[in-house]
């Protein structure tokens, strides 16, 4: 089975997939210098993703899958959404991202949010073969609780838990998570053209 690029520099993003993707080769920026950084320019999901996905293929010549997730907060109109990493200024910096957003809902009753995550799979000519959207609904709570995931995981209970993603079991977390959802949509497509490349 042919290899598979993740276009992203993010380690717990690939810790995610590799758990998700057992059984496939999955490979990461980090081995392929030679592919540019992408500028996230695009104003959804679905276009950051696929910039990334593109990109990751024409320059590698691997099959390339894109993700762009983030989290959608309803009294904030879903922001931080497509800025999320960076929604404090810093791409990456968790913590100022998360007190951001402490501050942003501070004495808001209105708690619901949802992450999103969207994948794109782009064959090695930097073609766009498919797309899959996956989300997990849930609410913000106060104070942040749990070591484990990352982002805002810390703050964010997912839909009929009590316990926010930070405190979930890596297996728990990947049962109901955007990520997985997305990516069990994706499956068969990725199995069936990884087995034929």
């Amino acid at each position: 089975m042919s290899p598979l690029l993740l276009a992203s520099r993010n380690r717990g993003k690939l810790r995610e997939m590799r758990r998700l993707l057992p059984g496939f080769t999955l490979e990461s920026l980090d081995q392929h210098p030679e592919v540019p950084e992408v500028e996230e320019t695009g104003t959804s999901f679905e276009e950051n993703a696929g910039l990334k996905a593109v990109a990751a293929a024409r320059a590698s010549g691997l099959w390339s899958l894109g993700e762009d997730s983030g989290l959608e907060v309803d009294a904030l109109g879903g922001a931080p959404g497509v800025h999320s990493a960076r929604y404090a200024g810093a791409h990456g910096d968790d913590e100022a991202n998360n007190q951001k957003l402490v501050a942003a809902l501070s004495g808001c009753r209105n708690r619901g949010a949802r992450y999103v995550c969207v994948l794109v799979l782009a064959n090695p000519k930097g073609e766009r073969v498919a797309t899959a959207r996956g989300l997990s609904e849930g609410s913000i709570t106060e104070t942040a609780a749990g070591g484990g995931g990352f982002g805002y995981d810390p703050y964010f209970i997912p839909e009929g838990k009590a316990r926010t993603n930070a405190e979930l079991s890596p297996d728990e977390k990947d049962a109901i998570s955007h990520r997985g959802a997305a990516l069990r949509r994706l499956l068969p497509i990725l199995a069936q053209h990884l087995r034929e490349a």
